[in-house]
């Protein structure tokens, strides 16, 4: 059973940075791309960075220049360093990978149990 594990939210205040990270486990699989989302209250869940394996990182343009997403393929980790953080970075964080099972050949997504970001003076 693959699961993702967080770590990384809490309580900052405005300018300040956090770090996210995320690992995938359980079974075997080849990552083919591994993200961030976040859902701020009282709205959708919205894409913050995602790597594709292979290919060329994006990043929401409200984030960019400030997030850097990261991957450590050695630990199957994604990691999302947030610098000069606003009060509208508030939101709950979630892991997002796009994983290709070995064991039954089958593509699925997966997601983090979510971490709270809460961006105050």
């Amino acid at each position: 059973q693959v699961q993702l594990v967080e770590s990384g939210g809490g309580l900052v205040q405005p300018g300040g940075s956090l770090r996210l990270s995320c690992a995938a486990s359980g079974g075997a699989f080849r990552i083919d791309s591994m993200g961030w989302y976040r859902q701020p209250p009282g709205k959708e869940r919205e894409l913050v960075a995602t790597s594709p394996s292979g290919g060329k990182t994006v990043y929401a343009d409200s984030v960019k220049g400030r997030f850097t997403i990261s991957r450590d393929n050695a630990k199957n980790s994604v990691y999302l360093q947030m610098n000069s953080l606003k009060p509208e970075d508030t939101a709950v964080y979630y892991c997002h990978a796009n994983l290709f099972s070995l064991s039954n050949w089958r593509n699925a997504h997966y997601w983090g149990q979510g971490t709270q970001v809460t961006v105050s003076s």
